[in-house]
């Protein structure tokens, strides 16, 4: 069970100009809605929200962001990916910020769905990725993650913390009380991620090309949108068992079966 004191947010790293924090645990979870992350970034006492989430949601991440920082000092917001649980709120961030949206290019013709027709805050990134320098000099590194499940995919990387938020990458669906902040028993772990990453990872070979890129800038923490952060031994295993494991395209003969 996560605990009670960490259920409106836990600071993972922090030093003198930096932090990086976890917001806290959904209450939504339990009722059926799909359990959600979000992170915030203070450096040099500005703010960089990591995939803030869905509309329903928009009230508590407000108030527990507000806890660490003014929403005014939120200057920049990263969505991975385009699902709703990730971005549906985007239009309500544009709204009480002025942040600007760093989200793959190949949805910005998406977001009018989600209300956003002035997309002049908005910056497109690129299939390559792009590096967002810090007030501190710092540097929010944008890793490529396409496929993986969207086909315009990132991760980010903040050097100064360690830590990767990787999205839906290394996510976990824990039953209904079962849930823990953080990975320190990976084999028991297994069990939670293994039927979510063969169904929403396109295929090894995605994974495998993700886990080089990643294994190169040795993290000391993997913090996905769904469900515990890993950190310690399980950053490697975890990054060892998803470059081999066989998902999406590598199993479909199995998902077509009766």
């Amino acid at each position: 069970m996560i605990a009670a004191d960490d259920k409106n947010g836990k600071i993972l790293y922090e030093d003198q100009d930096h932090k990086f924090i976890w917001l806290g645990a959904d209450p939504e979870a339990a009722s059926g809605v799909v359990q959600t992350n979000q992170y915030l970034i203070i450096d040099k006492g500005k703010g960089v929200l990591l995939d803030p989430g869905g509309i329903h949601l928009f009230a508590r991440v407000v108030a527990i962001a507000s806890r660490y920082i003014s929403l005014d000092r939120i200057d920049s917001i990263f969505f991975s990916h385009q699902d709703p649980d990730v971005s549906s709120g985007i239009a309500l961030w544009l709204g009480i910020t002025s942040a600007k949206i760093y989200v793959s290019s190949l949805w910005l013709r998406f977001l009018p769905h989600f209300g956003v027709v002035d997309q002049s805050r908005v910056i497109g990134i690129e299939n390559y990725g792009n590096v967002l320098k810090l007030q501190s000099g710092a540097a929010l590194r944008f890793v490529q993650a396409h496929f993986l499940h969207s086909t315009g995919n990132f991760s980010a990387f903040d050097e100064k913390s360690g830590i990767l938020f990787s999205g839906d990458i290394g996510a976990s669906v824990f039953p209904e009380g079962r849930e823990v902040l953080f990975v320190d028993d990976f084999d028991a772990h297994l069990a939670f991620i293994e039927g979510f990453h063969r169904r929403y990872m396109a295929s090894s070979k995605a994974s495998s090309r993700w886990v080089r890129s990643v294994q190169a800038l040795s993290p000391k923490m993997i913090a996905p949108q769904h469900g515990a952060v890993y950190r310690g031994p399980s950053v490697a295993r975890f990054l060892e068992w998803f470059a081999r494991f066989e998902c999406g395209v590598d199993v479909i003969d199995s998902i077509y079966s009766k």
